[in-house]
């Protein structure tokens, strides 16, 4: 789940600055559940424009805003296509998505920053659980990711710092290698701690990533479409 917060509402009148007409996109997944883009937050931004003298020519709330398909669907609007600018509450993701089926000529803006990928204690409790760095530790460090949880990104145990088993540059949490050293003493795998991990491979994440999977899960496979050849 990506976690989004909103941005300052004067940055955001700021990059509408020239532009009357606005239309929004709002996300029905990750930024609802962060209420930073659902519904209510779509009428509050509308409000909020509007009082500033902006014309809010409509919205549109979709299941999830980083899928091209609901982008496309959605942009057919004739509010969304004749207004001044769109604005998008919504992850980075969700605007560049948007923009890739806008008219390059109409600016599509962030009202959201995206802050980080998380994992969900329970409704409105998010914590940074995954890097994405395209090289994952956890089978090794108990499931706890040192790339994450360690502010200074350690693959080979905790640094001089570490007081009390308390990380020295955020005070208040637990060194991340003085957890994966405990978890790992419990699992009887404490021999993992005498691996010496490589330098992390950089070259897997070279910016920007694709993935192109030859047989998404529900599409039809070409020998079953209509006309195909055998």
């Amino acid at each position: 789940m990506i976690i989004t917060k909103n941005k300052d509402i004067n940055a955001i009148i700021k990059s509408l600055e020239g532009r009357k007409k606005i239309y929004l996109f709002g996300c029905k997944s990750c930024a609802e559940q962060c209420h930073t883009g659902g519904e209510a937050e779509l009428k509050e931004m509308s409000a909020s424009l509007e009082e500033r003298g902006f014309t809010v020519t409509g919205h549109s709330l979709v299941p999830e805003t980083c899928y091209r398909q609901y982008a496309l669907k959605e942009y057919k609007n004739a509010a969304c296509k004749t207004s001044d600018a769109v604005l998008v509450l919504a992850c980075g993701a969700g605007v560049r998505t948007v923009a890739d089926a806008a008219d390059e000529s109409q600016p599509v803006l962030p009202a959201l920053d995206s802050i980080f990928l998380a994992t969900v204690e329970r409704q409105g409790r998010f914590f940074e659980g995954c890097s994405l760095c395209a090289e994952c530790v956890l089978a090794d460090t108990g499931s706890i990711c040192p790339h994450t949880d360690c502010p200074k990104g350690l693959l080979n145990g905790p640094c001089g710092g570490v007081a009390d088993g308390m990380c020295e540059v955020n005070v208040e949490n637990e060194c991340a290698w003085v957890r994966i050293y405990e978890r790992l003493k419990k699992q009887d795998r404490l021999h993992l701690m005498k691996k010496t991990a490589p330098p992390k491979d950089h070259s897997l994440s070279v910016k920007p990533r694709r993935v192109l999977l030859r047989n998404p899960v529900g599409a039809v496979p070409a020998s079953k479409k209509k006309g195909s050849r055998p």
